[in-house]
């Protein structure tokens, strides 16, 4: 395993060594630092400026038009530059999205890995973390979040995994090093983390007896009079390993993982067997340290292999060998003051200038001095003046002056800064809400997307930074959850389905299904598959959802068949009451097929075949029975015309016969009908069975399934 402690280096005194390798590099990456440093601390005052703090005045300027009594206005301009971007990606949450490419991975499972990070982000409140890193994005050119694991609960043994706030920017130092945008490949970071005095030695009674003087910086950095600030030290080390490909020496199946996974009692026996393939490999281990005073009072390894912390920068750049972030601040800077100082002289000027002033000759308001001296603060009905003089001479009457005007200089000021505020940040007028000269929509989305495009590169490295949270939670969840667990999570659009964690499954995803088709268990293994991670940038679900409505509304009203197979996702998406309720019921009148639930194509076109079989069956059923029925109609015919010539002949003969006669001659022909049988001919019309078209077999040995 890699060390890299420092115990020559005389610098570092008696310090533990792992302490001296921290030290080291907080010095060396806060030199790195050093200028973006104090430009966060100037970019951060500047955009929260305001009337009272006056931070977007510089100091001497300020105080000199203090003592002077001159306006130092702040007309804060940048802080709705800055809220544009900021609330942009509010209304536009960021998301993770899995997507499967490999190695036993489905959609459906990649579907189950994007429910679990949803229940992640949910129980860590992770927007919180994500937009609060943004704000210190837009407003000064960098922020963080980091990754946790804790307890689930005080009466639970599972572990999860939580999307933690970083609150303050300045308390994280990364490698400077890293080369990968999204900083994946750091060696090392360090987070600090001020606490109170009483409340330290609460958390840590056992340390109420250290030193705590500061081991990483300045003891003003490291230790107030009231606060103790601790340190957490993440290093990755490379750590040798042997993957194998034996047959396991106790389930005597063929294990292709790492020698570790393996009792260490069968290592010497698996290495020395002809049939082992096995090599050496180079892992990261993520070590993690706790460090309060001189002392690593903590240590644990982390089960990621990476380090989890994620920045999210503006702008990173290097020149003369000095490391700067800008965030989009930066840029408004110059242009704000201009601002400022011409609203704020234009105020002066006018300020000056005495109120409206009458003009009058003295013998004019001569007598009425009383009503002329508060002529510009009341509102009298009538200004009485002397028009004549003693020798009756005409007095002109008294004139008001023309009203105070502000310098076209001021005014012109205003406009160039305010101009030149659109012109560095891209965001101009009608995007920040006033009216334009654009009147089609097309003219106002062109318009919309310059400005998209001049601040996109907060909204990319957002999604960079996505994508590696996305990585280190599929890096995590296979070694977090480790045993058998139900979980709730939440699909896409809103719905809570519950899932059983299973690291020993056979597949990624396994679903029962009841008679009906429907879903009703579903064993998930985390373990199985291959992932990758795609950043979603885009509305969040209820923004979304009205999108889907609106999409939906227009779908069915140009074809209004389809309402019978999307009709329930209309009403899911709507936000009116019983909507829901509505949903249901259509979607219960939604064919199977529509649903994913009803019989496959194969099974639909056996179906198909199965039919025709049975109506060809039913047509020589039919034809069969017609022959017959026309066989015995034949035969009854006969019998019919048989018993007419009996009958015709007894009319004949009747003129000679006697009424016993007759009587004799009826009981016979009764039983002449009682003794005559149709068995014989019934019997002969069975034997001409139909027979099949030439070429063509029974229906039973065309398909088989007739037989049952």
């Amino acid at each position: 395993m890699t060390e890299l402690y420092l115990d020559s280096d005389p610098q570092y005194g008696d310090l533990p060594p792992i302490v001296k390798e921290a030290k080291e590099r907080f010095n060396r990456t806060q030199s790195y630092e050093a200028r973006a440093r104090a430009n966060y601390l100037n970019d951060i005052k500047f955009a929260n400026a305001d009337a009272y703090n006056g931070w977007q005045w510089p100091n001497d300027l300020r105080r000199t038009r203090d003592l002077d009594d001159k306006p130092t206005l702040t007309i804060n301009k940048t802080q709705q530059h800055n809220l544009q971007i900021i609330n942009d990606a509010k209304q536009n949450k960021p998301g993770i999205r899995i997507r499967p490419t490999g190695n036993g991975a489905t959609y459906e499972a990649a579907q189950i890995y994007n429910g679990i990070i949803h229940h992640i982000e949910y129980i860590s409140n992770a927007q919180t973390a994500y937009m609060n890193a943004v704000q210190f994005q837009v407003e000064t050119g960098w922020g963080f979040w980091r990754l946790s694991t804790d307890y689930a609960g005080p009466e639970s043994f599972d572990q999860e995994i939580f999307i933690n706030i970083i609150p303050n920017p300045l308390a994280v130092l990364i490698d400077p090093d890293a080369k990968e945008v999204d900083k994946s490949d750091m060696m090392f970071a360090l987070i600090f983390e001020d606490i109170e005095k009483h409340e330290f030695l609460a958390m840590y009674p056992e340390y109420k007896n250290m030193d705590l003087n500061p081991a990483l910086g300045a003891e003003d950095e490291w230790i107030t009079r009231d606060h103790v600030r601790i340190a957490e030290y993440f290093r990755k080390v490379k750590k040798k390993e042997k993957f194998v490909r034996v047959r396991h020496p106790l389930s005597g199946q063929m294990f292709q993982g790492y020698l570790s996974k393996i009792d260490k009692e069968h290592h010497e026996g698996i290495l020395a067997d002809p049939d082992t393939i096995w090599r050496e490999v180079e892992l990261d281990q993520i070590e993690w340290y706790l460090i309060i005073g001189e002392e690593a009072v903590e240590k644990k390894i982390w089960p990621g292999k990476y380090i989890p912390i994620v920045p999210l920068f503006g702008r990173e750049t290097q020149i003369d060998g000095e490391m700067d972030r800008k965030g989009h601040t930066r840029a408004l800077i110059d242009p704000q003051r201009m601002y400022n100082y011409w609203s704020s002289s234009a105020t002066e000027q006018v300020a000056l200038q005495s109120k409206t002033p009458y003009v009058a000759p003295a013998e004019a308001i001569e007598g009425y001095e009383t009503y002329w001296e508060s002529a510009n603060v009341v509102n009298h009905s009538v200004l009485p003046y002397n028009g004549l003089d003693d020798e009756g001479n005409q007095i002109a009457p008294p004139q008001r002056q023309m009203p105070p005007e502000m310098a076209r200089a001021y005014l012109d000021g205003l406009q160039i800064a305010s101009n030149e505020m659109m012109m560095v940040s891209g965001q101009y007028q009608s995007m920040m809400g006033a009216p334009s000269n654009e009147r089609s929509g097309k003219a106002i989305t062109e318009r919309q997307r310059q400005g998209d495009n001049a601040t996109y590169h907060f909204i990319d490295n957002l999604g960079n930074a996505i994508r590696i949270t996305g990585k280190m939670l599929i890096d995590l969840i296979p070694k977090i959850y480790t045993e058998k667990r139900i979980m709730q999570i939440m699909a896409e659009d809103g719905e809570d389905i519950e899932i059983e964690i299973d690291p020993k499954a056979q597949q990624s995803l396994i679903q029962h299904v009841n008679e009906e088709g429907k879903v009703i268990k579903r064993i998930f293994n985390p373990n199985v598959g291959r992932y990758e991670v795609q950043a979603d940038i885009g509305p969040d679900y209820g923004t979304g959802r009205q999108q889907t409505f609106d999409a939906l509304t227009t779908i069915i009203s140009q074809a209004p068949g389809l309402m019978n197979i999307i009709g329930d996702l209309l009403l899911k998406a709507a936000d009116f009451p019983m909507a829901d309720e509505a949903a249901q019921r259509l979607k219960r009148m939604t064919p199977p097929q529509a649903l994913g639930q009803g019989p496959s194509m194969s099974e639909q076109q056996l179906q198909q075949q199965l039919q025709q079989l049975q109506q060809a069956l039913g047509k020589l059923t039919f034809d069969d029975q017609k022959h017959k029925l026309e066989l015995k109609g034949k035969d009854q015919l006969r019998d019919i015309e048989a018993y007419k010539a009996e009958t015709d002949r007894m009319k004949v003969l009747a003129p000679g016969f006697d009424v016993n006669d007759v009587a004799k001659l009826a009981a016979q022909l009764i039983m002449d009908s009682l003794q005559t049988s149709l068995a014989p001919i019934e019997a002969q019309n069975n034997q001409q069975a139909p027979q099949f078209p030439q070429g063509s077999l029974p229906l039973a040995s065309i398909h088989p399934q007739l037989n049952q």
